[in-house]
């Protein structure tokens, strides 16, 4: 097994797929079908899972850090660079429309928050020598 795909619901998927699509540098396409109407942005390799977003109208942002009987998150992609990339990163994200969260518990990788208002992560990975 595989994971294929990893599915974020939004209010507005056109403008949080054009947000991935901007950050990742990855390609984008709509699969409209009869079993729904999914926004595709993927890798121009293809290897590793793709992103979909799809239309949901009562999609609430999850609040972040939890709350008790607040919509919790249900959940995060965590985005991997070199420890030189790590600080042009989170200014890319940002320049893309994302949002540092407020509240942050570790200094080993920083939590951003998407316009949609899900949380993900950059994280500078270790490099052998």
């Amino acid at each position: 097994m595989k994971v294929g795909a990893v599915t974020f619901d939004a209010k507005n998927p056109e403008e949080l797929s054009d947000f991935y699509q901007k950050l990742l540098g990855w390609k984008k396409m709509h699969n409209n079908t009869e079993d729904g109407n999914f926004i595709i942005v993927y890798s121009e390799d293809e290897k590793g899972p793709m992103l979909l977003f799809q239309e949901d109208p009562d999609y609430e942002p999850p609040v972040w850090p939890s709350e008790k009987g607040r919509q919790q998150t249900m959940v995060h992609i965590d985005i991997h660079v070199t420890k030189d990339e790590y600080e042009d990163a989170i200014r890319h994200a940002i320049s893309c429309g994302a949002t540092p969260a407020k509240t942050q518990f570790s200094d080993k990788w920083k939590v951003m928050i998407d316009p949609a208002g899900h949380p993900f992560c950059i994280e500078p990975l270790i490099q052998s020598e």
